[in-house]
């Protein structure tokens, strides 16, 4: 990390101000935390740059405003109550417009950015849900987005760019403060985030029960999603 310039989106909370703060102590020259509202930081290292993944014109200008980046964190995302998969279809489009087609959109902006400076890093956070039968439009939209950062590798190895999926259930953030069970701390998971940038790994699984999740994907289906659904059973009505 030492003297590397990164950007992270969803920056202003929860694990986007984490990955902000921990750049900055790994030795970072630059930070810009990206974010649609400004925030006070006190390090003058770290720049607030106005973000609305949503909003195209929003993108181009925060790439244009940032051409010196060359580790890209790609954090934002929205996990609204009441998200199930079969709900109203405007809920889910604005669910897969800021977690999938929101995080496209900023690859696919900063692409030119991180070849333009050596090919550099991207970094994709995902969650546990791509692979657990979560009956929500979050889960579908991270399996969405797994699925496009490991197609991203692919295209972007030409350039030199690495791409490294982040996996994890559970966050003690503000996302998931609603629900009561086992929780990972922020500042772990952004430490193996940033350790896995530094050994050139492909995939970070950030805690127990992700890792233990990835272990039974082998697993037939017959007894893979019955063991799935007796684990979410305290998450459906």
């Amino acid at each position: 990390m030492n003297g590397r310039t990164v950007l992270v989106t969803g920056a202003n909370g929860g694990l986007g101000e984490e990955f902000v703060r921990q750049a900055i102590e790994r030795g970072a020259s630059k930070v810009y935390a990206a974010a649609r509202t400004g925030k006070e930081w006190s390090d003058p290292r770290v720049q607030h740059l106005a973000l609305d993944l949503t909003d195209a014109a929003s993108v181009t200008r925060a790439a244009e405003a940032a051409p010196d980046v060359d580790l890209l964190i790609n954090n934002a995302a929205i996990a609204p109550a009441g998200d199930w998969i079969l709900g109203p279809e405007d809920e889910v489009r604005k669910i897969f417009e800021t977690n999938f087609f929101g995080t496209l959109r900023v690859a696919r902006a900063f692409a030119p950015v991180l070849a333009a400076n050596g090919g550099g890093t991207l970094l994709n956070i995902l969650s546990a849900a791509a692979w657990i039968s979560v009956p929500t439009a979050y889960g579908a939209s991270k399996a969405a987005t797994w699925s496009a950062t490991n197609a991203m590798r692919v295209q972007l190895r030409g350039q030199g760019t690495h791409v490294i999926g982040l996996l994890v259930g559970m966050i003690d953030t503000p996302m998931g403060a609603r629900w009561d069970v086992p929780k990972v701390s922020p500042a772990s998971v952004v430490t193996q985030a940033y350790d896995a940038v530094a050994a050139g790994k492909l995939e970070v699984l950030a805690d127990d029960s992700t890792r233990f999740v990835k272990s039974r994907l082998g697993t037939e289906a017959e007894e893979l999603y019955p063991w799935f659904d007796e684990q979410l059973a305290a998450f459906v009505p």
